[in-house]
């Protein structure tokens, strides 16, 4: 497998400008394993330096860190990486819908407009359309998509956990 890396530095204020010369070893990269583009920092190390390491902070999210190690070791050693496991495809399937519902609400998009794009095979007439059930899941759609819009996206990386 071949990886392809793209090396930038990451500046140290919001005004510098990203240097023209390659970075020192103390610097990120970023890799494509199979179809993801991951971010690694190199500690003193070269990108085709072997093997590599990890180091895993040790709080609550511990556990997702290793699923991360693990499929990054899997892409790195098989030909393709499996799905996330911490995303069914129905729950990529919604967020794909909450996306699109919050970007049309962000246009100024009726929510009728919205549930005629989103379910083209549903038609409701506007008489009915205030008890229609569409419109309620358009509704939490939108509203849903505006909380990942405002942070909430930060915990489709949390693994559900009994306390």
């Amino acid at each position: 497998m071949v990886l392809q890396t793209d090396v930038f530095a990451l500046p140290a204020a919001a005004s510098e400008k990203k240097p023209s010369t390659p970075p020192n070893l103390d610097e990120y990269i970023r890799i494509r394993v199979g179809g993801e583009t991951l971010r690694l920092h190199l500690a003193g190390a070269t990108p085709t330096a072997v093997p590599g390491s990890a180091v895993v902070l040790m709080d609550d999210a511990t556990p997702d860190r290793l699923e991360a190690i693990a499929r990054y070791w899997r892409g790195l050693n098989a030909p393709s990486i499996p799905p996330d496991p911490r995303i069914t495809p129905q729950r990529r399937q919604r967020l794909r819908q909450m996306l699109r519902a919050v970007d049309a609400r962000l246009e100024r998009e009726t929510y009728r407009a919205i549930a005629t794009v989103l379910y083209p095979q549903h038609h409701t007439d506007a008489a009915s359309w205030a008890g229609d059930a569409i419109r309620e899941t358009i509704i939490r759609l939108s509203r849903d998509g505006m909380r990942l819009v405002d942070g909430g996206y930060r915990d489709l990386l949390r693994r559900a956990r009994k306390p």
